[in-house]
């Protein structure tokens, strides 16, 4: 006797609210956090699940890789890329908050400065390594960064996975701190 064919669940849409109050085991924890952490600063969050930037997961992450998802090569309407740019502004002030608050924190920031100034680099925007305190050169190095990703705009070649890991990893780090961990 011959089994009969696999086939793949159906999802159906999910009212977001609803889905919040008792997240699917589908959507990762990463995403709900994230959704938390935008209504938290009156941000439109949204509507069904699996409507978000991170939609699915193409590539596992894999240290030192990162994970890959499947919009990260389109590039994001206007609407987006300015949605976008303004989570950035709200991700780096929450991680200048927690770095103001933590002691200790410059050694944790090098790594975010060098990213910023990798991806200003891959949009086309070599930013020099400024001088002073860490902080003082992840904010230049953030200003870079903000330059080139308005430079290239939202047809910007990797101009998403730049926004989602930059904004990502922000708001890690200022978890981290608020943690206090070294």
């Amino acid at each position: 006797m011959v089994p009969p064919p696999r086939t793949l669940p159906s999802f159906r849409a999910v009212p977001y609210s609803r889905a919040i109050r008792t997240p699917p085991p589908e959507m990762p924890r990463r995403v709900v956090e994230f959704s938390d952490w935008l209504r938290g600063r009156d941000e439109a969050v949204p509507e069904f699940v699996g409507d978000n930037w991170y939609e699915v997961e193409r590539a596992a992450a894999r240290p030192p890789a990162r994970a890959a998802f499947s919009l990260d090569e389109l590039p994001p309407s206007a609407e987006e890329f300015a949605r976008y740019l303004r989570w950035l502004e709200l991700a780096r002030e929450e991680l200048a908050d927690a770095a103001d608050a933590a002691p200790g924190a410059d050694g944790l920031l090098a790594p975010v400065e060098r990213q910023d100034r990798s991806f200003a680099a891959e949009l086309g925007q070599p930013a020099e390594r400024a001088s002073g305190a860490p902080i003082d050169r992840l904010y230049a190095a953030r200003d870079a960064l903000t330059a080139a990703i308005e430079a290239a705009g939202p047809g910007g070649e990797g101009v998403r996975r730049i926004l989602r890991v930059a904004i990502a990893d922000d708001l890690r780090l200022a978890d981290r701190l608020r943690r206090g961990a070294p």
